[in-house]
């Protein structure tokens, strides 16, 4: 395999890598959030965590790909060494994602404490703040309907036809 060969390949794996995690993505959307983000973490680890196929020439190829096929053809005892790849990215991602989560959880309850308080500046001199109530999220509520079922089919069928015909 040449150097053009092997870079190829590999943009090759990228763009497709990218379609299957977009792919992921599009159905994961409708989980709930705290399930949704790791799957969606875990499965780019999968998918973009390269090994050494070769030190000497230093080759990588994607650690699943190499894990799957030294499982199937029992080839060598590179799986492991794929396994532990994707173990050892799988630790710094997790790690980087739990700080993200750790950072929007701070931030998402300062704004809720600045929310609450009106975005007012206090001053030491201030009267002592009161507890902090956490608003309600306001629901808004269907009008309730005063006409019933025969009232409506009644004015139905008093009303003039439009002359619209539903076709297939």
């Amino acid at each position: 395999m040449t150097e053009n060969d092997y870079q190829l390949a590999w943009g090759i794996y990228a763009v497709s890598a990218l379609g299957c995690l977009l792919a992921w993505f599009y159905f994961t959307g409708w989980m709930w959030r705290y399930l949704r983000e790791p799957l969606r973490v875990a499965v780019a680890i999968l998918l973009f965590t390269p090994t050494v196929v070769d030190p000497a020439r230093d080759f990588y190829a994607p650690a699943i790909a190499m894990t799957v096929m030294d499982l199937l053809f029992k080839v060598g005892n590179d799986a492991w060494r794929s396994v532990a790849d994707l173990v050892m990215y799988g630790g710094v991602v997790f790690a980087v994602y739990a700080v993200f989560v750790l950072l929007r959880w701070l931030m998402r309850g300062r704004k809720a404490v600045a929310d609450d308080s009106g975005g007012e500046a206090s001053t030491p001199a201030a009267a002592p703040a009161a507890p902090v109530k956490r608003r309600e999220p306001s629901v808004k509520k269907a009008p309730d309907s005063t006409l019933t079922m025969q009232q409506i089919l009644d004015a139905e069928a008093e009303s003039k036809p439009s002359g619209l015909v539903a076709r297939r």
